[in-house]
């Protein structure tokens, strides 16, 4: 009996997940089907249990519910706690398993697939959202020597590299404090290239050799990436990998195999230009 996952999220007529979903039980020869719902604002969980009655198997969670889904789970993986946020559901009976795999996928694209290794290097994080919180478990784990989180909100991104402490070497403050400063790798987690614009970082904080990675994917060029370009940064990726990581991820939970990435990689990429 084919079983049924989807992508919840509002809204989601952008979303790709179905597509790669697709594509990675062709690859691995999974019979899913996998939808897409737009759950009403303030309406997850009806939405959810819906689906669940209908004899869903599991979610993928988006903006802006993955906030809902930490709440309706009745049980949390480490990293979904230390994010407070989930992106992948299963569910077992009157189970609800929670995941997050955000910042696990992004690692593994910076790591794996861009060959960029995290151990011992300085890592900025611009923004201390829900993607920022997604990744500092997994980055931390790969022994940084140090990891920086700037926020136009100095006080969020104090509040939340005091909460990851104890796991490595982290620090928080605002783009100010980013003077005279070079770092490894430079991420941006903001939602500024959602609009076309530009954090307010200095360009002075790419180091030489630097990797400048975009968290949103599919919009080329972004501000920040220009930005880095014309600072003389060589190495440039978005989101792309990190989407399809995640997906991996949570495939291979919900169906106990992991599909490759690449053929998905490949297929949703759009040239930096």
């Amino acid at each position: 009996m084919t079983d049924r996952y989807a992508v919840i999220g509002n809204p989601i007529a952008q979303s790709k997940s179905p597509l790669i979903h697709g594509m990675f039980a062709q690859a691995t020869g999974q019979d899913i089907e996998y939808g897409k719902i737009e759950g009403p604002l303030g309406g997850f969980a009806a939405a959810v249990d819906a689906f669940r009655a209908a004899g869903g198997k599991g979610l993928n969670v988006t903006a802006p519910f993955k906030l809902d889904a930490f709440a309706y789970a009745t049980e949390r993986s480490e990293r979904a706690q230390l994010a407070g946020a989930v992106n992948a559901l299963k569910f077992e009976g009157d189970r609800v398993i929670a995941e997050n795999f955000d910042g696990v996928g992004l690692t593994r694209d910076v790591v794996q697939n861009l060959g960029c290794p995290l151990a011992g290097r300085r890592v900025l994080m611009l923004g201390a959202g829900g993607a920022t919180r997604g990744a500092l478990l997994p980055f931390l784990e790969q022994q940084p020597e140090l990891l920086v989180i700037a926020n136009r909100t100095v006080e969020k991104a104090q509040a939340l590299a005091g909460e990851m402490a104890g796991k490595g070497p982290i620090r928080g403050g605002g783009y100010a404090d980013l003077a005279g400063q070079q770092f490894d790798v430079v991420f941006n987690a903001t939602s500024a290239s959602l609009r076309a614009e530009l954090p307010p970082v200095p360009a002075t904080v790419f180091a030489p050799g630097c990797l400048a990675y975009e968290l949103a994917y599919g919009k080329g060029l972004t501000p920040f990436l220009r930005l880095a370009q014309n600072a003389g940064v060589q190495h440039l990726a978005d989101g792309v990998g990190m989407l399809a990581e995640q997906a991996a991820e949570a495939f291979l939970w919900w169906r106990g195999v992991r599909p490759d990435t690449r053929a998905v990689i490949d297929k949703l990429t759009v040239p930096l230009v």
